[in-house]
């Protein structure tokens, strides 16, 4: 299976991010279940969590040079927003 890109990322409340891929779905990506792991310990800190961008050639997001997330992972462990109406 091949990945989409990311094309644009952005924080939302209570850890979650909204992805959009370059095929024009968007998904929704919560953060809470990596906030035991060490290595994402800093995304406790909320102006910390809003710095996320999505990195050159949108194979991922990252908030710094350790702290990222693959587009595989965004992609596979992200839920499609639920439709309201």
């Amino acid at each position: 299976m091949n990945t989409p890109k990311i094309q644009s990322v952005r924080p939302l409340e209570n850890k979650r991010l909204l992805v959009r891929f370059v095929n024009g779905i968007e998904k929704i990506y919560d953060c809470n279940q990596l906030l035991h792991l060490e290595a994402f310990r800093l995304l406790k800190n909320e102006a910390f969590f809003k710095t996320v961008k999505v990195d050159l050639g949108g194979y991922g997001i990252s908030w710094n040079d350790e702290v990222d997330l693959s587009e595989y992972e965004l992609w596979v462990n992200s839920k499609e927003p639920a439709v309201t109406e």
